[in-house]
């Protein structure tokens, strides 16, 4: 039995009309895998490449370009928390706000927190200037941060 279901196979193809070429997907479906597994594994990465007519090592090489893609030795927490580390953010507080991620789930930048609510990294930009200092959690950007509403923010995850 594979790593990927039918229904992720499926809606790799689905971007083949999409691209130039089968080469062109290695992104999207990589994006695909991540979001339903919360991690590439070397399992998904074998079947991407095969879906895709490629060297396991072609799909791996995009993967590991990447800082977004997580793979099976290095977990995604429930939630991912982005500290934008720009210069518009670091001017405005972006250093006390990663401070205070830190402290308050006792990890570093690239680490997930030991009850794996949480996973730590930076973002060079989140384009969201006007907003700094900003954080991203999950999907949702969180602008103009200072300690009162990080807290606020750290207590709902």
């Amino acid at each position: 039995m594979g790593v990927l279901s039918e229904e992720l196979k499926n809606q790799i193809r689905d971007n083949f009309p999409k691209y130039p070429n089968k080469r062109a997907v290695v992104l999207p479906a990589l994006h695909l895998v991540h979001d339903a597994m919360r991690e590439v594994s070397t399992g998904a990465i074998v079947e991407i490449a095969e879906l895709l007519e490629l060297h396991p090592s072609e799909v791996h090489d995009t993967m590991s370009f990447y800082n977004f893609f997580k793979d099976e030795k290095h977990t995604l927490g429930k939630h991912r928390v982005w500290v934008c580390r720009s210069i518009s953010c670091m001017l405005r507080g972006g250093e006390e706000v990663l401070e205070q991620v830190c402290n308050k789930f006792h990890i570093h930048p690239g680490q997930t927190s030991a009850d794996g609510k949480v996973t730590l990294e930076f973002a060079e930009c989140l384009g969201a200037c006007e907003g700094a200092p900003c954080i991203l959690v999950d999907d949702e950007c969180h602008m103009d941060m200072d300690v009162e509403s990080v807290s606020a923010l750290i207590e709902k995850l």
